[in-house]
């Protein structure tokens, strides 16, 4: 497992929101906006199950992914590679992101938290 090293952290505080990529056990891509993102501790980062069905049945499938979080601007992010390790639907993680959302509207319906193997900042 990697650390997210102060550079990442900044970044995905900053900036928020992280296109995460899975892919199916037979291989099929999916690449899904994810306005939750944030990080965790150390060593994994978090972001809600809003209407990701896809992005859910490959991780069932095969838990890895890859993240990329990015400003255009600045042409500055973070891009990690990491494994889906735990998926919450309940609990005090889950109620604490749960309750960030029901103020828009949206229903969450889990979190995933995710094992960061591989961490890059550009």
């Amino acid at each position: 497992m990697a650390k997210l090293n102060e550079e990442a952290k900044k970044a995905i505080a900053e900036f928020g929101a992280a296109l995460v990529a899975t892919a199916s056990k037979d291989g099929k891509p999916n690449v899904s906006p994810k306005g939750s993102f944030s990080v965790l501790d150390d060593e994994h980062v978090i972001f809600a199950d809003i209407a990701s069905p896809r992005t859910m049945a490959n991780l069932a499938e095969n838990p890895q992914l890859s993240a990329i979080v990015f400003d255009p601007p600045t042409r500055k992010g973070c891009r990690i590679w990491g494994r889906a390790v735990e998926t919450l639907d309940s609990g005090d993680l889950f109620n604490t992101i749960s309750a960030k959302f029901e103020p828009m509207g949206m229903k969450v319906n889990h979190i995933v938290k995710v094992a960061v193997d591989e961490v890059i900042t550009f």
